[in-house]
C-alpha cells in the first residue's frame, strides 16, 4: 500500500492509494484528526512534549483535546516545520534537561503520526511519498531522509508541494498548469507541464526523487503509460497563515492592548478563517492576569489594511513576477497557462483570490481541492509518474572577494538546471603558495541574492521574517574538519599554473557530485564524490 503525507506547518494530510477503487482517498486517523466532520480530514501540526527523556509527546488533535494550545507554555510547538533547518535567533527551549531543536519536533510528530497510522490501518505500508516546499533548502531534505531512515518502509519518496497539487487536481493532458500552494508557512508558485505517452520508465530508473530504497520498485516492469511532470519555473517565499496570524494579534496588541500568546495566535487564526466567508468576525477573550474580557472585531476592510501594512501583496507580486520571468525563458507566456490551481488553507482568503484574479480570468482559477490535492497527487508517482525536474537553487564555490574585503560566492552549477546533468561542469584551480600541500574548496547551495529569511522567538511564538541584505544567502555543504580538503599534493604545489581540474555534476536523486584530477601526475584524487548526500 502506498502512502502519502502533506506535512504542513499547519494542517497534515495523509492519502492513500486505494487499490479495489483504483483512486486516492484521504484518511481519518483516530485522536490525531480534526473531530468537527471536515472534509478532508485534517490532523492539526501541533506538538506537545509531555516527557522529553522518555518521548512521551502528544500530537494532532491530542494537544487541542487537552486544551495544550491555548496556554504559554515551552512544551507546546506550533509552525515548527518553519525552524526545521534554519538558523534560530535566540534561545532553544529546554525541556527535561535537553535543548529541543525544531528537527528534533518534526521527527517525534511524523514519527508519532506513522506510528498511529500503522495502529488504525492494517494494511503494511510498502511505499511512503512526502512532499516539500519548493523553496527548501537540502538541509530540509536531508533532515527528511535521517527521519526516514528508521521508518518500517521499504521505500521512500518526495515530491514538490506544487507538482503535487497539479496532479491531485486530475488535470494531466499536455497541459501547463500554474500551481499557488499557500499554507500555513509557505508561498510555493510552480509552472507545470504535465503529458502522457512516455512508455515504461526509462533504463529502469527509480521514479521520483528517492530519499529510501528498499528490495523492489513499485513501477518496474510496469506497462502502463507513465505520466511525465515537467516544471518549467519555480518561485516560493515563507509567507502562510502563520505570518497574518501574528499581524493580526499584533493589530489587537497596539489598538486593544491584548496580549500576544498561544491562545490570542488562535483566536486571530479563527477570525481570519471566519473572514474567509464572512464580512465581519469576533472572538471574546478573557485575560485571567487582568481580569478583563476583550472583544476582539475584525471586518475584512481592516484586515486588508493589515495585510497592505505588512507589505502582503508586493511579496505576492515579487513571487509571481519571478516565476513568469522563469516562464519567458522557457517561451512560455502568461497567456499559455490553461489553469491556476490554489491549494492550501491561506489560499482561501479573500484578499489572495482578489490578487490572484488581477493576473487571470475567473475561469481558469480551480480552488475546490485546497486541502488534499497535495497528498492525493503525490501518490501518483507511486502508480507510474517519472518527474522531470530541474534545481531551485544554484551550487556554487566560496573566493575571497579582495574589493569588499569579505568572502563572497560563485555559482558553478545555476538555478533551473535539469537534473541528472547531461555533462559536467569542469574547473581547473592551481595552488596558491610555495609548497602548498592540499587544495581545500567550500561549496554551497546558493539562495535568492536578495536576502534570505530570519527565523526568531518573539516572547513564544515562532516568527519568520524576509531580510532584504543584498547578499546571497547561502547553506555550505562541506564546511567543516577535513570536509573542505578536496586534494591531497604529491608532490606540492606551486602558484603559477592549474594543478587539478575538477568535474561537477548532480545525478538523478539531486546528489551533488565531484571529480578531481591531478593534472600533473594525472591521478585521480576524487571520482564521483558524494558532497552532499541526502539520504
Amino acid at each position: 500500500m502506498a502512502i502519502a503525507i502533506d506535512f504542513g506547518t499547519s494542517n497534515t494530510v495523509i492519502a492513500r492509494w486505494n487499490s479495489a477503487t483504483g483512486q486516492a482517498e484521504t484518511l481519518n486517523i483516530p485522536n490525531l484528526s480534526l473531530q468537527q466532520g471536515l472534509n478532508p480530514p485534517l490532523i492539526p501540526s501541533l506538538v506537545y512534549v509531555e516527557d522529553a527523556t522518555l518521548g512521551k509527546i502528544l500530537v494532532g488533535q491530542q494537544v487541542r483535546d487537552r486544551g495544550l494550545d491555548i496556554a504559554s507554555d515551552a512544551r507546546f510547538f506550533r509552525s515548527f516545520k518553519r525552524g526545521i533547518g534554519t538558523d534560530i535567533q535566540g534561545f532553544l527551549p529546554e525541556l527535561d534537561g535537553q535543548t529541543i531543536t525544531f528537527e528534533q519536533v518534526g521527527e517525534w510528530f511524523l514519527s508519532q503520526v506513522i506510528h498511529q497510522l500503522r495502529n488504525s490501518y492494517t494494511e503494511v505500508e510498502d511505499s511512503l511519498i512526502l512532499t516539500t516546499p519548493v523553496d527548501s533548502f537540502e538541509t530540509y531534505r536531508h533532515w527528511l531522509g535521517r527521519v526516514c531512515q528508521s521508518l518500517p518502509v521499504e521505500q521512500v519518496r518526495i515530491i514538490d508541494e506544487p507538482t503535487a497539487a497539479a496532479l491531485g487536481y486530475g488535470l494531466t493532458e499536455e497541459e501547463i498548469l500554474l500551481v499557488v500552494d499557500f499554507g500555513g508557512g509557505t508561498l510555493d508558485l510552480s509552472l507545470v507541464q504535465l503529458d502522457q505517452g512516455v512508455q515504461g520508465v526509462s533504463g529502469g530508473k527509480p521514479i521520483g526523487f528517492l530519499l529510501k530504497w528498499g528490495n523492489k520498485s513499485l513501477a518496474e516492469d510496469s506497462k502502463q503509460k507513465v505520466k511525465t511532470a515537467r516544471v518549467l519555473a519555480k518561485a516560493g517565499q515563507n509567507l502562510g497563515g502563520t505570518d497574518i496570524d501574528n499581524w493580526i494579534v499584533d493589530y489587537f496588541a497596539q489598538n486593544q492592548g491584548l496580549s500576544p500568546n498561544a491562545f490570542t495566535t488562535r483566536l486571530a487564526e479563527r477570525i481570519k478563517i471566519q473572514l474567509s466567508s464572512a464580512h465581519q468576525a469576533s472572538e471574546v477573550y478573557f485575560d485571567e492576569d487582568s481580569l478583563e474580557t476583550y472583544e476582539l472585531e475584525l471586518n475584512r476592510d481592516r484586515l486588508e489594511n493589515i495585510l497592505q501594512t505588512n507589505g502582503f501583496q508586493d511579496r505576492l507580486n515579487a513571487s509571481m513576477t519571478s516565476l513568469l520571468q522563469q516562464a519567458r525563458r522557457q517561451g512560455v507566456e502568461i497567456t499559455d497557462i490553461s489553469a491556476v490551481l490554489l491549494v492550501g488553507g491561506t489560499s482561501q482568503l479573500p484578499a489572495f483570490q482578489t490578487w490572484i484574479r488581477e493576473y487571470f480570468e475567473d475561469s481558469k482559477i480551480l480552488s475546490q481541492r485546497p486541502f488534499e490535492a497535495i497528498a492525493q497527487g503525490a501518490l501518483q508517482i507511486a502508480q507510474g509518474l517519472e518527474i522531470k525536474d530541474f534545481l531551485y537553487h544554484s551550487y556554487g564555490i566560496r573566493y575571497w572577494d579582495r574589493r569588499n574585503n569579505r568572502h563572497a560566492w560563485h555559482p558553478i552549477i545555476p538555478a533551473g538546471q535539469p537534473y541528472p546533468m547531461n555533462n559536467p561542469v569542469e574547473l581547473a584551480l592551481g595552488a596558491s603558495r610555495e609548497n602548498q600541500p592540499s587544495i581545500e574548496l567550500i561549496m554551497g547551495e546558493l539562495g535568492a541574492d536578495t536576502g534570505g529569511t530570519e527565523v526568531y522567538f518573539d516572547g513564544d511564538r515562532l516568527i519568520t521574517r524576509r531580510v532584504d541584505t543584498g547578499v546571497t544567502s547561502v547553506k555550505p555543504l562541506n564546511d567543516s574538519e577535513g570536509a573542505r580538503t578536496i586534494a591531497k599534493l604529491t608532490p606540492p604545489g606551486f602558484p603559477g599554473s592549474d594543478r587539478i581540474k575538477i568535474r561537477f555534476m548532480v545525478d538523478e536523486q539531486r546528489f551533488l557530485r565531484i571529480s578531481v584530477e591531478d593534472l600533473l601526475t594525472n591521478d585521480m584524487l576524487l571520482e564521483n564524490q558524494i558532497v552532499a548526500q541526502l539520504s
